[in-house]
């Protein structure tokens, strides 16, 4: 089941609930967030990957200067 249809589900299942109207404007904000958190989750993680990398780096650097100067 693709990511957009889940969503659809979960968000016309959470909008339901309250009772106040249908659930289709619930599935379609699902599917819309369903298909934002595709792209955004991916960027996220590897922002986070290339950050952890970067500062890994830096703190090997400084290792590494002091072992020289001393």
């Amino acid at each position: 089941m693709g990511a957009t249809t889940l969503g659809a589900l979960v968000g016309g299942a959470i909008d339901a609930m309250s009772g106040d109207d249908n659930a289709a404007d619930g599935a379609l904000y699902g599917a819309i967030t369903a298909n934002v958190l595709k792209l955004v989750l991916p960027v996220a993680v590897t922002y986070a990957i290339g950050w952890g990398v970067l500062k890994g780096l830096e703190a090997l650097g400084d290792t590494i200067s002091e072992k020289v100067t001393s």
